[in-house]
């Protein structure tokens, strides 16, 4: 969570930025590239400049002139300070790369958790909230396949398919993110909190949105974009012709995403919106995992040992697995990405090392085995 003040600061001014009124995602940016950085918004910009920008208002404009917004954007610092909340911004390593490169990808995020967001195979599953019994032990047989590749697992946190997908990760220890339609001072359903608590420790919880913001209706399809914007493909297990799922699918489409949808009888009424998806050839037909491995010309991880290995490791070396999963990795770079420190960095790489899971290289790089 250590950063240079400067650095700090800068996050703090975005995240002021982020709280004014009238200011979206495309604004933010705009504004952010024509002044250089989010402080001189604050401190250099006029009324008269900032109501030049398409959807600055006068009243919005004396609210980032009058900097009414940075007594709320420091206590918004503070909270994710004290509960360990990581503010992501798009210029920074941590944020989801494949999500940065959709056109409306957020100014900010707010990430509790310790996955990387950049692994190496991402997969999104979402389907409707009341599933039959065969689409939960489908969502739960394609998660226990899936393991063998070790992709990280995206899903809403919400009842029915999302809250079956992250229970059988976390059973499995398999790396799953719950992106919410709300700030993270709250978990909706609230029946879920004990669910998104453990899934911090092998996992996390992402969102867009600041504290004190509320599941709202609008919000959830915001939230379905960030589901499909930072995954390599979007799994669909049962669902109406209607939904969020359906939205999530055909954002994955805008995206230029591989879909899967899960057939079924044509006279099922949760199967109507899959079947539609493949007739539509908005969606792959999916049978099994091979089949999403088949299309996105994926590998098994070495099988037995390597995957028992990763089942018996600490939160503290999965993220270190995580960051070098097809990649090499420089020494600072691991100190900076995980936040630990260098003498337990080096203490974690020698015993990842005698477990044959991670190979020094010269120049303090490291990869996995």
């Amino acid at each position: 969570m250590n950063q240079p003040a400067a650095a700090q600061e800068e996050l703090i001014y975005k995240i002021a930025l982020h709280l004014v009124p009238n200011i979206g995602n495309k604004t933010a940016l705009e504004l952010l590239s024509y002044y250089g950085s989010a402080k001189a918004v604050f401190y250099k910009a006029t009324s008269a400049e900032l109501c030049q920008f398409q959807k600055i208002g006068l009243a919005t404009a004396q609210q980032i002139i009058t900097k009414k917004t940075l007594q709320r954007a420091e206590e918004e610092w503070e909270f994710a300070q004290k509960y360990k909340i990581r503010v992501l911004s798009q210029e920074m390593l941590d944020y989801p790369k494949r999500l940065k490169n959709c056109h409306d990808a957020p100014f900010l995020l707010y990430y509790k958790g310790n996955a990387n967001l950049n692994a190496a195979k991402i997969v999104a599953i979402v389907g409707t909230r009341k599933p039959t019994k065969q689409g939960r032990l489908f969502c739960e047989r394609l998660i226990q396949d899936l393991a063998g590749y070790n992709p990280l697992i995206v899903s809403g946190l919400a009842y029915g398919v999302d809250v079956t997908a992250h229970k059988k990760c976390l059973e499995l220890q398999l790396p799953n993110i719950g992106v919410v339609a709300h700030g993270l001072d709250r978990i909706y359903p609230q029946l879920h909190k004990p669910i998104a608590q453990r899934m911090v420790d092998c996992g996390g919880i992402l969102t867009e949105f600041k504290t004190q913001t509320e599941p709202l209706p609008q919000h959830f399809p915001m939230r379905n974009r960030i589901i499909a914007g930072m995954a390599d493909a979007i799994v669909v297990i049962e669902t109406a012709n209607r939904g969020g799922s359906m939205i999530t699918a055909c954002i994955a489409n805008e995206y230029n995403k591989d879909v899967f949808a899960v057939p079924g009888n044509v006279d099922a009424p949760l199967s109507k919106g899959c079947n539609h998806l493949i007739k539509t050839h908005r969606a792959s037909l999916l049978e099994s995992a091979e089949d999403i491995a088949y299309i996105l010309r994926w590998e098994k991880q070495q099988a037995g040992r390597q995957k028992q290995l990763f089942a018996q490791l600490s939160a503290e070396e999965r993220l270190i697995v995580d960051l070098m999963v097809g990649q090499e990795v420089h020494l600072e770079q691991l100190i900076q990405q995980t936040k630990i420190s260098t003498s337990r960095i080096a203490a974690l790489l020698l015993e990842l090392e005698l477990k044959g899971m991670v190979r020094a290289l010269p120049g303090s790089h490291f990869r996995l085995s």
